[in-house]
């Protein structure tokens, strides 16, 4: 649902809307984008079923058990203690603890390490880069012909990772502690999917790779795929935590963009960068006029504009200082229909919105025009 609260006046998200499609950590990620001042739309993309009465986790816990690997990698701190949980549940916690002591633990991050030494034992290795390919690189290196790997999955299987060890001679053993479920009620997520299409949407984010899958899968059942692909193209900036995340995206030929750091708070940073300057600034009626998701800078005003206003407003935008005509405002309109008399009501209601009504001259029998400051019109002549 939108989020309602009062949001601030000023703040560098200040007028656009975010998707958020995380369904662990949700909360914090909707309270960072908040507090700066983003309207937040949230929608879990997925939901996350524990396998604590599955036979394939209780089975690989087993088999460790009989049989210590050689290494084990951990790829998510809420997996790893899961399986700790679910081995504790079975009775088999002390033992599966005591044959992971007698392994080599490599930990893809810090939280995989907290996680570790949570459960009382040492990771021998973690990259700095917290990347599973730079693990996969390190173990390659080092010669796994004849070594026996245990795998803990992050909920779905982990792209040429596996495959890779395996043609270099190793058994691997995969651990699925969890796996990523379509959420229970698509309800929220159709809803997200349908503002992503009609632009209602500035960005949207995505913490893990199965999210993304899930929202892709979603809009092809809807037919709505190359809808959500060409929003996701030109319009509507899709932002990954990391680069496994955006793999999906980057599948379908969507460019993405990631923090450097892999977390929530650097992503929220990046937002702050990227969607302002995505904004179009004009110099008009001798205010500046920066046109944002659902609201308009006017000088340093934040007026929130109705979303038939924010289409007149981005069509004339185009072109600003040239003449748009009336049938053409029409056809920007959402759901106009053929009457132009709607082209009148909603730009009546857009310059009070923008509360300067100025900015937007009627041209008698022709139609409507930014009035572009003399000074910028021979910027702007061409465009």
């Amino acid at each position: 649902m939108y989020d309602e609260e009062q949001q601030p006046e000023h703040g560098p998200l200040a007028g656009f809307t975010v998707g958020v499609t995380a369904a662990r950590r949700a909360d914090e990620l909707g309270a960072l984008l908040r507090r700066r001042g983003a309207g937040v739309l949230h929608a879990p993309a997925l939901r996350i079923v524990p396998l604590a009465d599955d036979s394939e986790l209780l089975a690989a816990t087993k088999e460790i058990i009989d049989q210590v690997p050689d290494v084990v990698v951990a790829t998510t701190a809420i997996g790893f203690r899961g399986w700790v949980e679910a081995a504790d549940g079975w009775g088999l916690g002390e033992q599966l603890l005591g044959r992971l002591r007698g392994a080599r633990l490599l930990a893809r991050g810090p939280k995989v390490k907290g996680a570790i030494r949570a459960a009382g034992l040492t990771e021998e290795w973690s990259p700095s880069s917290e990347s599973l390919a730079e693990v996969l690189d390190r173990l390659l290196e080092e010669g796994v012909d004849g070594h026996r790997i245990a795998v803990q999955l992050h909920g779905e299987p982990l792209p040429g990772f596996v495959e890779s060890l395996r043609a270099a001679g190793a058994e691997v053993l995969p651990v699925p502690v969890y796996r990523w479920m379509p959420p229970e009620d698509l309800g929220p997520l159709d809803r997200l999917l349908d503002a992503a299409v009609t632009r209602g949407l500035d960005a949207v984010t995505f913490t893990s790779a199965p999210a993304a899958a899930s929202l892709l899968s979603r809009a092809e059942d809807r037919g709505l795929l190359d809808e959500l692909l060409s929003a996701l193209a030109h319009d509507v900036l899709a932002a990954c935590v990391g680069p496994v995340t955006a793999l999906p995206l980057q599948a379908h030929g969507v460019q993405t963009v990631q923090p450097e750091r892999f977390r929530l708070g650097p992503l929220v940073q990046l937002l702050c960068q990227e969607l302002p300057a995505r904004a179009r600034s004009l110099p008009v009626a001798g205010h500046r006029v920066e046109i944002r998701g659902h609201a308009v800078l006017v000088d340093d005003d934040l007026r929130p504009v109705p979303p038939a206003g924010m289409a007149l407003l981005r069509a004339l935008a185009r072109r600003p200082g040239w003449v748009v005509a009336r049938a053409d405002l029409l056809r920007a309109l959402p759901g106009a229909g053929r009457d132009e008399h709607a082209v009148e009501t909603a730009m009546a209601r857009l310059r009070t919105a923008l509360g300067a009504p100025k900015l937007i001259q009627t041209v008698v029998k022709r139609g409507y025009r930014l009035a572009l400051d003399p000074a910028a019109d021979e910027k702007y002549a061409d465009a």
